[in-house]
């Protein structure tokens, strides 16, 4: 059974070995441009969990998929192009999320986990993530656009909304 948990320090190793898996396994289907020079760093996921926003899924007792996760604006997302967010509500924003690999349903249940914390759900991805592509529209996200991160690189940018 899949459950989430904010991440603690002792959860470092686990969540630097599935982002290296991530980091191989994107560079060898196509994606080697996402998650370069050892991103996410340590450094950055330490900031992370102490922040309060960075979280784990375990499945019996082991970690499985690690994700951040916060409500609120994200500077990256304040202009979109060739197209526009479906509305200009508060907002969830999720970032770096991975799972272990041969794993099934794993992100599909770390978003799922999101939206039910909060009904509007902003994500964005490399064009060459085809997998996360497919994974985020297979959950309810829809396409809006293009985003720019701070160095400049595009993503596409994903919303799902709050029903009714």
């Amino acid at each position: 059974m899949l459950s989430i948990r904010k991440s603690t320090a002792n959860d470092l190793p686990a969540m630097l070995a599935l982002y290296a898996d991530a980091r191989r396994f994107m560079a060898e289907n196509g994606n080697p441009n996402q998650w370069v020079n050892g991103y996410p760093a340590r450094e950055m996921l330490e900031a992370d969990i102490a922040s309060g926003n960075s979280y784990v899924c375990e499945e019996d007792g082991k970690v499985v998929g690690t994700f951040y996760f916060v409500i609120g604006d994200d500077p990256t997302y304040a202009v979109i192009e060739d197209g526009a967010w479906l509305d200009d509500e508060q907002y969830g924003v999720v970032h770096r999320i991975t799972s272990a690999l041969g794993s099934r349903g794993v992100a599909s249940f770390c978003l799922d986990w999101c939206y039910r914390q909060h009904g509007n759900i902003r994500i964005d991805t490399h064009a060459d993530n085809i997998p996360m592509q497919k994974c985020v529209l297979k959950n309810g996200f829809i396409r809006c656009g293009i985003i720019h991160l701070e160095n400049g690189d595009p993503r596409i940018a994903y919303q799902r909304p709050k029903v009714g």
